[in-house]
């Protein structure tokens, strides 16, 4: 596989503009990639448009962008793209490669997970693919570098980095929401308790990310015995509630996936 210098980008919603994004602010030109979305009003300065498929064109990759039921209505113009040079980049969620080999049978198929932190170049992407050979998923996750941190996973654990990585800010934002309330409920103003609950997430985000230390570790250091860290910990800790309340999320989430996955297969 070459390298991926013309992109088309079928749906350019929230995800697929989050990826867009970061894909420009890294300094990528945007005459690389073309959009296809008939909703879309405008996009950054020089991206090409369009509302409907091109004809007589090729393409280094494509990036289905477009919701998983609506996969079925695209699938026939898409396929005439689909050659066997061509990266097939899926953020479907819960389509898995072996829909995609059918749907895209010439294609080199690839199952993306990111989440909108590509947008800034901070997301985890989880890449699945078979058959790929080294060289050509170098060219793939070259391509994904930019938008944060591109890893290749086995497709049997999909549906479970989905939930982590995925799904995770948002249990992350619900974190930071509770720490706020209980902020909140202990007498500070709720847009202090906000900003202070927001700042204090990133700047442990930041140390935990650049830390030769993982985050069991880390929590270990910062709390002294006997010290207020530690009084808080202990709560977080007692019976494990914390650690199996995560546990039961990502399981419910997981299987959630799972579900979507059996729910496009029926369609196929």
């Amino acid at each position: 596989m070459k390298k991926l210098d013309s992109i088309l980008i079928i749906g350019c919603g929230n995800m697929g503009g989050a990826m867009l994004d970061g894909w420009l602010a890294s300094g990528m030109s945007p005459k690389t990639f073309t959009v296809v979305d008939p909703k879309r009003e405008e996009l950054p300065d020089g991206v090409r448009l369009l509302r409907e498929l091109p004809e007589g064109e090729s393409f280094d990759a494509i990036l289905l962008g477009v919701k998983p039921q609506m996969l079925g209505n695209v699938v026939k113009d898409v396929e005439k793209l689909a050659g066997p040079d061509v990266a097939m980049l899926s953020i479907l969620a819960g389509v898995q490669l072996d829909t995609l080999a059918k749907r895209f049978p010439r294609a080199q198929n690839v199952r993306v997970m990111p989440n909108l932190a590509v947008a800034l170049g901070k997301a985890p992407v989880a890449l699945a693919a078979e058959g790929l050979s080294d060289e050509d998923k170098q060219a793939i996750t070259d391509f994904m570098d930019p938008l944060g941190t591109p890893e290749w996973i086995g497709e049997d654990t999909f549906d479970l980095v989905t939930a982590l990585a995925g799904s995770g800010p948002g249990f992350v934002y619900r974190f930071i929401d509770a720490l706020a309330k209980g902020a909140t409920a202990q007498g500070l103003a709720p847009d202090q308790a906000e900003r202070l609950a927001v700042a204090m997430v990133e700047g442990a985000s930041a140390l935990a990310s650049n830390s030769p230390h993982n985050a069991g570790e880390l929590a270990r250091r910062v709390a002294s015995p006997g010290g207020v860290t530690q009084a808080g910990l202990d709560v977080l800790d007692k019976d494990d509630a914390l650690v199996k309340l995560m546990e039961n999320t990502l399981a419910t989430a997981r299987d959630r996936s799972v579900e979507m996955a059996e729910e496009a297969r029926a369609k196929d």
